[in-house]
């Protein structure tokens, strides 16, 4: 691979459509979605380069430390970083959850284990909750927001790793599965190669799914905290479907089985969860007003 390699030729083709939860759906306001769709470019573009299987990794870290410094004015060498930094200037916004992403990611290119839980939400700290921390800084909300929105932001990162785990280890050697639950069950990472898992990979999955749904429990109270309507009930969609998602990873094996929803599937769980949430909203309001009233 050449030195003048742009990071779009490693582009793996996938688009904000093609992921597990939404990104910038239509229930997001219009005046939003551009921010957050520059945002979800820019991680794109770092993702592929990060799990691009053939690429060197020097020539990965090089990529990514060029988006790095397209972002902080340095250069404008990545067409995605320099439109990333064009809105976070014009809305007055921080790079920090943008850097904090391009960490994670080179992360992706050098490390390829994790030891413990401990170490697996280190890396969601950079993964995931910059991503969540971005989408609250765009519609103005609280910092208050941030620590259910990391909660939520982490055990959805999980899920992901827990659907992909066969295909992250065949085709980029990478486990996210703690290894001391993994030594703890006696496997070695060479069980996620195969078809299906066996007993006690299923007991270790499901075991993480249960941890997970112990996150989303957490988050639970996410939504009602968020100020903007329309954002309030994209959380309170994702929660759903994260929700049904751990419940299908303590019974079913990801390696032999379909554990991601397929689209009328995701439908009828964001069709609940809208209909739970407008029924809710208002109540959540009075009592909010109420409790402001009785302080004065």
């Amino acid at each position: 691979m050449s030195e003048s390699q742009s990071a779009a030729a490693l582009s793996s083709g996938k688009g904000h459509r093609d992921e597990n939860f939404p990104v910038a759906s239509y229930l997001i306001h219009p005046r939003h979605r551009p921010a957050i769709l520059a945002f979800y470019r820019f991680a794109r573009v770092a993702d592929d380069v990060a799990d691009h299987a053939t690429a060197d990794p020097a020539e990965k870290l090089r990529l990514l430390e060029d988006m790095r410094r397209t972002l902080a004015g340095e250069t404008e060498g990545s067409s995605e970083a320099y439109a990333l930094r064009c809105v976070l200037a014009e809305r007055q916004l921080t790079p920090q959850h943008a850097f904090d992403l391009l960490e994670a990611f080179r992360r992706d290119v050098s490390k390829q284990r994790y030891s413990d839980w401990n170490d697996l939400m280190d890396y969601c700290r950079y993964s995931a909750m910059p991503v969540g921390r971005f989408v609250l800084d765009v519609h103005g909300e609280s910092p208050s927001t941030w620590p259910a929105s990391d909660t939520l932001c982490a055990a959805l990162q999980v899920i992901n790793h827990l659907q992909d785990c066969g295909k992250d280890y065949r085709e980029l050697n990478r486990v996210y599965i703690p290894q001391d639950l993994l030594a703890g069950a006696n496997l070695g990472v060479e069980a996620l190669a195969g078809t299906h898992a066996p007993s006690a990979l299923k007991s270790v999955i499901a075991s993480l799914a249960r941890r997970t749904s112990g996150l989303l429990a957490e988050a639970k109270p996410f939504s009602g905290q968020i100020r903007d309507f329309r954002l309030a009930l994209e959380v309170g969609v994702i929660q759903r479907l994260a929700e049904d998602l751990v419940r299908r990873l303590q019974r079913h094996d990801p390696l032999s089985e379909r554990v991601h929803h397929r689209p009328a599937e995701a439908l009828s769980l964001a069709c609940a969860a809208t209909a739970a949430f407008v029924i809710r909203r208002p109540a959540s309001r009075s009592v909010r007003v109420s409790m402001a009233a009785s302080r004065q």
